[in-house]
């Protein structure tokens, strides 16, 4: 699919944006926007790293802030990716609305939220603020699930997965786009997320199995 395909039907800002650097979406991306990226449907992305899963979610909170107002919550596992995250977006979109990273302090509603528009945060920190009853989440219009199947991890599972039951309690009309490049259970993970499917095998370099051995690759 040629990104001028979507010219009539993303927000212009967006589209400007997209097209200095995208020619052609690749495939989950093209299937994304195919299974409802644009209609406000739940999504769950299951494709290889690299393969574009964060351009699709990317795509969903910046034509919900820029059409229709309100905000995105991107969730990450980690701070270090939060602040990876924060950096990209904010570059690219920080003239178009405001972008904030919320990974500090966990007994706090950060009402200084309500001034953003696109938040970078991490499970525990989102649950803290869930808890604290921020009155903003009430105009959050997406919510990015990324690295989704840590919600098989002993850890962090626990807290994601309430967290996102919590969410779609309080926001039942919110879209939620989860992405993970390693899913065992995909079709009952969707199902539980009341979401489209979208899996693909497509990467951006050929992955190859072999054995070494003895200064050798065999490959399979």
């Amino acid at each position: 699919m040629h990104i001028s395909s979507l010219k009539k039907t993303l927000h212009k800002e967006l589209y400007s944006i997209l097209e200095r650097s995208i020619t052609d979406l690749r495939p989950c991306q093209e299937k994304a926007i195919k299974a409802g990226l644009l209609l406000g449907k739940n999504l769950l992305i299951c494709s290889p790293t690299a393969s574009g899963k964060t351009l699709v979610a990317e795509i969903a909170c910046v034509e919900s802030i820029l059409s229709r107002g309100g905000k995105a919550i991107y969730i990450v596992p980690l701070t270090s990716l939060a602040n990876e995250k924060f950096r990209d977006f904010k570059d690219r979109y920080d003239r178009h609305f405001k972008v904030a990273l919320s990974i500090g302090e966990i007994d706090s509603s950060d009402p200084y939220l309500e001034d953003y528009d696109f938040i970078i945060t991490t499970s525990e920190k989102l649950d803290s603020l869930i808890r604290h009853s921020a009155p903003w989440l009430s105009k959050v219009r997406v919510i990015v699930a990324d690295e989704v199947h840590l919600l098989n991890d002993p850890g962090r599972g626990p807290t994601l997965e309430i967290l996102l039951t919590m969410v779609r309690q309080l926001l039942p009309k919110v879209q939620v786009i989860a992405l993970s490049a390693t899913i065992g259970n995909e079709n009952e993970l969707a199902e539980w997320l009341d979401a489209e499917l979208v899996k693909d095998r497509w990467r951006p370099v050929e992955l190859k199995k072999g054995i070494y051995f003895d200064g050798k690759v065999e490959f399979k």
